[in-house]
């Protein structure tokens, strides 16, 4: 049975399932989905067309929903689509696509969001992704499962965090990180791989062997960068974790691809 406060406003046309709890003071808009179990604890406005998916807990005075941080919206009937099992912490805020990015803002399931991270306009972000407290995300930015953002990152727009990667705290991101890549820094320089992330996640020895000998090749003097990554590709074809990063780099994106300190400029 749903459960709503006394004091919480839920405008009509709201559609809720019948397990969901909305704590005192909170608001929900009429164009709002909210799944089964969803549990709004107080103080939470959920606004726009905004679906929250089964299981997610948001808690006090996160704002989802509202208008994207972007001049040129006009007010578009953009969406922002959360998924299941996600819990999203204090002073969050999430805003919906605009007409420029797809009209869409999508997050993926099982992820956490530390207080005060900032999700903006058209973003897409995938599965377990931990972003820590006041990580922020320029527009137009793809996170991809399992990366890991530090507390007080920032990610520039359009710019790609593939799978796997750590941000470390505090690192301005302007530039492609490749999947299981770790970078940190004021402008963030790649200074490695995850490797306790891989460990962590069940990576084999031999997998995480063959991407060290991967990134070592892919970062050498030798070459340019698409001569290297053909190396890599043809060399360790086989390597799953390998083909990932070939693949990113491969793909087509308006970011440069994050380098250690002296590559690539």
């Amino acid at each position: 049975m749903t459960q709503i406060h006394p004091t919480a406003i839920v405008e009509p046309g709201a559609a809720l399932a019948e397990t969901v709890k909305i704590g005192p003071f909170c608001i929900v808009g009429g164009d709002v989905e909210l799944g089964d179990g969803v549990v709004l604890h107080s103080h939470v406005v959920v606004t726009g067309r905004t679906r929250i998916g089964a299981n997610t807990s948001v808690f006090p005075f996160a704002s989802i929903g509202h208008a994207p941080q972007d001049l040129k919206y006009a007010g578009e009937e953009s969406r922002l689509e959360i998924g299941h099992d996600n819990v999203i912490r204090e002073q969050v805020t999430m805003n919906p696509g605009t007409r420029g990015g797809g009209m869409l803002t999508r997050v993926g399931n099982h992820c956490l969001f530390m207080v005060g991270v900032h999700v903006a306009h058209d973003c897409v972000i995938g599965d377990h992704v931990i972003m820590a407290n006041n990580a922020t995300l320029g527009g137009h930015v793809v996170v991809s499962d399992n990366a890991v953002l530090g507390g007080l990152s920032a990610v520039h727009q359009f710019v790609r965090i593939g799978q796997h990667a750590m941000i470390g705290g505090m690192s301005g991101v302007e530039r492609d990180v490749i999947p299981f890549g770790s970078v940190m820094g004021d402008r963030a320089r790649l200074s490695g791989i995850n490797l306790i992330g891989m460990q962590r996640r069940g990576f084999s020895r031999d997998e995480i062997q063959s991407l060290r000998s991967a990134f070592q090749l892919l970062f050498a003097d030798a070459g340019t960068l698409s001569e290297r990554v053909a190396e890599i590709a043809e060399k360790f074809g086989d390597v799953a974790p390998v083909r990932d990063i070939v693949d990113f780099i491969r793909a087509d994106s308006s970011r440069a691809i994050c380098q250690p300190k002296g590559n690539g400029g």
